[in-house]
């Protein structure tokens, strides 16, 4: 039998892509993800991380990394439910990557608050059946989730290290960073608005742009 783990990095960002990795391997292989120490990613320091992510990808089978850039996340979001609408778009995201990898089971790290309903979503995008287990806090409970963490972390840290070359020091991309929030009024003091690697229609920034807005009217 052929078991696969999904999981996302990067959800909550500011800036950069959400990642969805997917790992599948046999079932009586999943003893050696055990023996390799794998773990939810964000217990693993950054090394740790990028070590287990190489030892993983020799006992995988096959590993499938899907980026969501921003401008994706905004055209989907930016209307409506925006967390009924996110959630959505990652249940397809997931989907195309158990689409790629082709398992009999697929353990998946819901999204979404409910996670019988995440599952749903995501077999309403696969063009053929597979058991989907879903269920919050997967990468904790399960060695294949949480191999599949660590793929999507060390991939999104390379995404985010890119970024950072271009644009400098950007912080961690998460609203809680000052280095993050310093940047994006950068950005809007510069330019008046914001490049793409920004999620646009994300709450921190879209309060951020409003009060430069507002700003400048007090300024004319």
């Amino acid at each position: 039998m052929l078991i696969a783990g999904v999981d996302d990095a990067g959800r909550g960002s500011v800036l950069g892509p959400l990642v969805i990795a997917g790992i599948i391997l046999k079932e009586e292989d999943l003893q050696k993800l055990i023996d390799l120490g794998v773990k939810d990613s964000k217990l693993l320091t950054p090394k740790r991380r990028r070590k287990l992510a190489e030892e993983i990808k020799k006992v995988a089978l096959k590993c499938h990394v899907l980026k969501l850039s921003p401008p994706d996340i905004d055209k989907v979001v930016s209307f409506g439910r925006k967390l009924h609408r996110l959630n959505r778009l990652e249940a397809k995201a997931m989907a195309e990557v158990i689409e790629e990898l082709r398992p009999d089971v697929a353990y998946v790290d819901a999204s979404d608050i409910i996670a019988e309903r995440f599952k749903q979503h995501i077999q309403e995008c696969l063009p053929f059946k597979v058991k989907i287990i879903s269920e919050h806090k997967a990468d904790m409970k399960y060695p294949i989730v949480s191999a599949a963490s660590i793929i999507a972390k060390v991939e999104r840290d390379k995404a985010i290290e890119e970024i950072k070359r271009t644009y400098g020091e950007v912080g961690c991309g998460y609203a809680t960073d000052p280095k993050t929030i310093r940047f994006l009024k950068e950005c809007l003091k510069k330019f008046g608005e914001y490049p793409d690697i920004v999620r646009k229609s994300w709450k921190p920034a879209k309060k951020l742009r409003s009060e430069a807005k507002s700003k400048q009217k007090r300024l004319i």
